[in-house]
């Protein structure tokens, strides 16, 4: 049965061509990884719905929300602002929202897909590239509005360490021990360009750090201001890279972001992919999902400390190992399944490319909106976060230098995963100190010394 997208492309276009056009540009590593949490709706019961309107909303009401294997978390959106309302426990509303981000980021990856269908690789990619870590922006733009920089600072760095250590580390060991008797290869051409991007991202990180470290100013004020204004520069910078890669993604090098995909039974080489919901009906629903984020996300921000409190866990390890997990396990569940197919450019795309598009897109996009709105956020992240930074993209680069893998690489990755979260577990604010109220990672100084987290 011809659904409402099909019937729009019938009539202003040729489906196939289209379908074709889209699957050599659009499904890249991100489109695959998602794809592999969902599950095909059946829509024999909506059919019968004698009102047009009712029935294409309850077949949209059953793509998006019964179109996942994730879709049982929904219902923790419900309770998540029950629970506000009612003021329940804040860690109660804390780990509510952070279950029901998670089918909501994947939806969103799922929107864009079917939005991309409409408009072509060129739109698609970039719609990719900005609603790819919408979950991330928005959690660091509403903890930037509460001042809570380190916060957002924490959770940042998190998700790009958990994307280079966890996710590649679990795809890699579970997929040699899936393919222990196979040789895995993968081609190294777009792992190279995000190791050389992850780089660039750090360099401007160290310079900050460097540059504090570097000089015995008395001027307290005058040294900050420097680095600020450093920070800022660069972020600037790292924008530019970003447009840059995009331009080498979507047009210059678009052949090294295809992911592979299984051939169809007619044998054309590709299988067919054609939209599910309607072009307008998709814009809507990634309005509202997104919306919705918004509103998880500002609970999440405004009861991070209730949960710090209560669990017994800094603020620190949870903004940096709770929530990039939480916030991405989708993601991260279908990067680890095509490992166990045998297809690790996918694992590796999603991985890399996330872990660049937070480095060089998120991060400085949010330290321009902290300009703007008045905060000074620097790129400074400390000499603990530096340095666990930095060593993850060199032990990621050197795993990944000859094109091959195996599971101890991956068990390599994950255990550098652990000790740094162990590190963090066990490094704490004073007792005497709130740490919502230590923030900017260094940027606050004492007579005695620079303030740590």
């Amino acid at each position: 049965m011809a659904s409402n997208a099909e019937t729009w492309l019938l009539e202003n276009g040729n489906l196939k061509c289209l379908s074709k056009e889209m699957r050599h540009g659009v499904r890249t590593a991100h489109n695959m990884s998602s794809s592999s949490l969902r599950k095909k709706s059946e829509i024999a019961l909506v059919s019968k719905v004698p009102y047009r309107f009712v029935r294409d909303f309850l077949a949209n009401l059953q793509e998006v929300i019964l179109g996942t294997k994730l879709s049982v978390l929904f219902l923790a959106i419900p309770f998540a602002i029950a629970a506000q309302c009612n003021h329940f426990g804040r860690p109660w509303v804390f780990a509510l929202s952070l279950l029901g981000l998670t089918p909501l980021a994947e939806r969103v990856s799922f929107l864009t897909e079917q939005i991309a269908m409409y408009t072509g690789p060129t739109v698609g990619g970039l719609l990719n590239a900005t609603c790819g870590n919408a979950t991330e922006l928005i959690i660091a733009i509403l903890a930037l509005v509460q001042h809570k920089v380190d916060v957002v600072k924490y959770s940042l760095l998190g998700s790009v360490l958990s994307n280079l250590l966890l996710v590649l580390g679990t795809s890699l060991f579970c997929g040699g021990l899936a393919n222990v008797t196979k040789e895995q290869k993968f081609d190294r051409k777009q792992s190279d360009v995000n190791s050389m991007l992850l780089l660039l991202g750090l360099l401007c990180h160290l310079l900050p750090l460097m540059l504090k470290y570097s000089r015995n100013s008395s001027d307290v004020f005058a040294l900050e201001t420097t680095v600020v204004s450093l920070s800022r520069v660069s972020c600037i910078l790292m924008l530019i890279a970003y447009l840059a890669y995009l331009v080498f993604q979507l047009w210059t090098h678009r052949q090294f972001f295809e992911a592979q995909e299984d051939e169809d039974e007619d044998g054309d080489g590709i299988a067919e992919e054609t939209p599910v919901i309607g072009f307008w009906s998709g814009f809507a629903w990634l309005a509202g999902m997104t919306g919705v984020i918004a509103l998880l996300s500002e609970y999440v921000v405004a009861t991070i400390e209730a949960a710090s409190d209560t669990w017994g866990l800094s603020v620190s390890f949870i903004s940096l190992i709770l929530l990039p997990i939480v916030g991405n396990a989708a993601e991260h569940a279908g990067a680890i399944i095509f490992a166990f197919k045998n297809k690790l450019d996918i694992s590796l795309g999603v991985a890399l490319g996330s872990a660049s598009q937070i480095s060089m897109f998120v991060l400085p996009l949010t330290v321009i909106v902290a300009w703007i709105i008045g905060i000074n956020m620097d790129l400074d992240f400390n000499l603990l976060e530096t340095g666990s930074l930095a060593l993850s993209i060199i032990i990621t680069a050197f795993a990944l230098q000859d094109g091959t893998s195996h599971y101890m690489k991956g068990l390599v990755l994950l255990l550098c995963y652990v000790v740094i979260g162990a590190c963090f577990f066990v490094s704490r604010s004073p007792p005497n100190q709130d740490p919502a109220n230590v923030v900017d990672f260094g940027m606050k100084s004492s007579a005695h010394g620079i303030l740590r987290v």
